[in-house]
């Protein structure tokens, strides 16, 4: 949505090259870090949304007078980060599927990346969907009901 007001009518400057960098990391840094929010229901039938740390959960409002629960359930695994590194993939994936983003970022090696991106996001959602399978979901992020 926002790449054709980067990338324009195809000139890609230096400008635009860092604009489109820049883009791509925010929103993978942003698909990665969401794995790591949960969230949970207060006594008074809110929900709250905090990140998830080695020690529990951290609740985004500091200061609420609400209880947060201490089961290891809040607390980071290894699931997390298979996850987070899962999303940032499949958004890789994505992304650099759009010709535009490659002859941007790889000018010159445009036959090159065609003949990549022929497999790269098959592979690529084959693996993350193999992954899913053995480390299943079990966080409540921002977006989600908690149970």
């Amino acid at each position: 949505m926002v790449l054709p007001s980067v990338y324009r009518s195809g000139d890609c400057s230096p400008v635009s090259t860092i604009m489109i960098d820049v883009l791509l990391v925010l929103c993978a840094l942003s698909c990665f870090f969401f794995h790591f929010t949960d969230s949970f229901k207060g006594p008074d039938g809110k929900v709250y949304y905090g990140f998830v740390t080695p020690k529990g959960l951290a609740v985004f409002k500091p200061g609420l007078e609400v209880e947060v629960p201490k089961d290891d359930k809040f607390k980071v695994a290894l699931t997390d980060f298979v996850h987070a590194i899962m999303s940032a993939m499949v958004f890789i994936a994505i992304a650099f599927s759009d010709r535009r983003v490659t002859t941007c970022l790889f000018p010159g090696h445009e036959k090159e990346m065609d003949e990549v991106m022929e497999g790269f996001p098959l592979m690529v959602g084959i693996l993350c969907s193999g992954l899913y399978l053995v480390f299943p979901k079990n966080r409540y992020g921002i977006g989600c009901m908690a149970t």
